[in-house]
């Protein structure tokens, strides 16, 4: 289906949308109750305290977009470049968010399902969390994406399932008119289950422009484990709302990288934990380098809503440019979340003038036995640091490559993936000697 869209983007749904999703859809009333919330809420724009810095409502003015396209014919050559050096790993290609088992090589391991989300629809795991994160009900994008989405990827670890190897899932975008793309996602470790996930993306559109509304829920259940690292790394025309919602049980851990690469016109990721059982712990770790006028926002929102819970969160920035950086990070402290340890840090490196940062740390704390804290810092080069490696024959744009390594490396040094590792060292190079 395909269907035009026109300003405000609400308008359409308003008057079109009951059309869009037949009645024989086991989702139908899922989709329905999200659509009208959706219409409740309406479109953010620079009044909404949450989307002050991005306008998104320009950017959805600026091409006509389609809604829904189905995937163009894609080669495994077309693929390759998505491919990180020296991984030894499990693949799952999505072309507009559906998978393409003949390019994919999944793992035939007993207790580990990967499949269409679309063929997961009478899964207990699905019936018991799809669209049941608490952090989505007042998303407007997420309200979209449950209305509208086409299909995405249904992963499910059961108890005591071991994945060992990484799952690279290889996001491709081809279109060839502009178009509006909804992948779902629903991520789920049951419980003493492990295993790490990769995502980047490869895009095929040339000349036409891609916005991607994914929404990824991650169910991690008591005594789980997953390691989670997003690259977005995607093509200069294209626009990507990005909401993943996580939720833990007792003793689970979440461990959570994001890397926001040059080359997307507009990067907004909404990242939210609800921490529903004890003795969790929460890894939030991020690293944005930008160029040009790429706009990249971050919102982070860490809920802990029980005691004796951990979270830790470290964003940092590399701008360059005119680019445009975000950092919105929200702790909310339960009353209830005694014994709480929960810190998070937001420190930016600016390398032009023309550069523009914005950053606002949140700590809400109802409880009165906790350990908390929250910064911001930004700042350019240390002429001291840049002296002292001139002074020793290394030339000025060596020494500032070796800065901004140094100034990367609590965030690089976290991935516990070799091979990716270097990916990304190899990646930050690569961008800040080109500029």
């Amino acid at each position: 289906m395909t269907h035009d869209i026109t300003i405000p983007f609400y308008q359409y749904i308003l008057e079109g949308g009951n059309g869009l999703t037949p009645k024989e859809d086991v989702l139908y009333a899922t989709r329905q109750d999200a659509l009208a919330r959706f219409r409740s809420l309406g479109l953010p724009d620079l009044k909404t305290e949450a989307w002050r810095y991005t306008n998104i409502q320009r950017t959805l003015k600026e091409q006509p977009f389609i809604l829904q396209q189905q995937p163009l014919p894609v080669t495994a050559s077309q693929v390759a470049p998505a491919a990180i050096a020296d991984l030894p790993c499990y693949r799952a290609v999505l072309v507009n968010g559906h998978l393409q088992p003949e390019l994919s090589d999944l793992p035939e391991i007993k207790d580990i399902t990967i499949s269409k989300l679309s063929e997961a629809s009478q899964q207990a795991g699905f019936k018991a969390h799809f669209d049941k994160h608490p952090h989505l009900a007042d998303q407007p994008f997420a309200a979209l994406n449950t209305a509208l989405f086409a299909d995405g990827l249904y992963i499910e670890l059961k108890k005591n399932a071991i994945l060992d190897k990484p799952l690279h899932i290889v996001h491709v975008y081809t279109l060839s008119q502009h178009a509006f793309l909804q992948p779902r996602h629903l991520f789920i470790v049951h419980p003493h289950a492990s295993g790490a996930i990769i995502e980047s993306s490869v895009g095929l559109h040339d000349g036409v422009v891609a916005f991607v509304n994914s929404v990824s829920e991650v169910i991690l259940e008591e005594n789980a484990e997953l390691w989670h690292y997003n690259l977005q790394n995607t093509v200069q025309d294209s626009r990507h709302v990005t909401h993943t919602a996580i939720l833990q049980q007792a003793y689970s851990r979440y461990h959570h990288h994001n890397f926001a690469l040059p080359q997307a016109n507009l990067i907004r990721n909404n990242l939210s934990v609800a921490l529903k059982g004890s003795y969790t712990e929460t890894d939030l770790h991020g690293l944005t380098l930008v160029t040009e006028q790429q706009h990249v926002d971050n919102h982070t929102f860490v809920d802990h809503l029980v005691p004796h819970c951990n979270s830790n969160e470290l964003y940092k920035g590399v701008l360059l440019d005119n680019a445009n950086s975000v950092f919105t990070g929200r702790i909310h402290v339960h009353q209830d979340a005694q014994k709480t340890n929960a810190f998070q840090q937001n420190n930016n490196l600016l390398l032009s003038e023309k550069a523009n940062i914005n950053s606002q740390p949140q700590l809400e704390i109802y409880a009165d036995d906790v350990k908390c804290s929250h910064g911001f810092t930004v700042g350019q080069f240390s002429e001291e640091s840049l002296f002292y490696l001139r002074s020793r024959g290394i030339g000025q744009e060596a020494a500032k490559t070796l800065l901004v390594n140094a100034f990367a490396f609590d965030i690089t040094d976290q991935v516990h993936i070799p091979a990716l590792q270097h990916y990304l060292t190899e990646e930050i190079l690569r961008y800040v000697t080109r500029n």
